[in-house]
């Protein structure tokens, strides 16, 4: 008995004009380049994406854009910061009256402020009830900025939104 297709073709007899890989004419290495690659044109009928209006492409690694090392706000393409706003969020709520959610987010300044009116606050409200107003306005204040923070009201040093 013999078999229709020799094993060398298991799938019948190739096409007419055939050749192995490699063999054959092979492009002149002084031809035309491949378009597609950098410094060639594009193919016909391609055009680039657009960037959003106002905002220039980077050229290096597509998808990468300075003025946005985190990304960008989907809605309103404001730059990302590189902090969480959950993060700050919580720590002003639970460490609030010593600055610490806003020493996390650099604003350094409110974080002083919130630090020096708490610590007034706790160290005079052991002696006199002077301190007692200010350590509860303390608490209100973190309190405050930390719904603030957690809603994306605040924003860091550089101006970018909490994540």
């Amino acid at each position: 008995m013999s078999t229709p297709n020799p094993p060398e073709y298991p799938y019948g007899p190739p096409p007419e004009g055939w050749q192995p890989y490699g063999y054959g004419a092979q492009p002149s290495p002084q031809g035309p380049p491949p378009s597609g690659y950098p410094g060639y044109p594009p193919p016909r009928g391609y055009s680039a994406p657009q960037p959003y209006p106002g905002y220039q492409p980077y050229v290096g690694y597509p998808g990468y854009d300075p003025q946005a090392p985190f990304g960008r706000d989907p809605a309103t393409g404001v730059p990302l910061s590189d902090k969480s706003a959950t993060t700050a969020g919580l720590l002003q709520l639970f460490l609030g009256i010593f600055g610490i959610g806003r020493f996390y987010i650099d604003s350094t300044q409110i974080a002083v402020a919130q630090l020096c009116v708490g610590l007034f606050g706790i160290v005079f409200g052991l002696f006199c009830f002077f301190g007692f107003p200010v350590l509860a306005g303390s608490i209100i204040w973190a309190i405050v900025d930390g719904v603030m923070m957690l809603t994306g009201s605040v924003t860091d040093k550089d101006g970018r939104k909490l994540r």
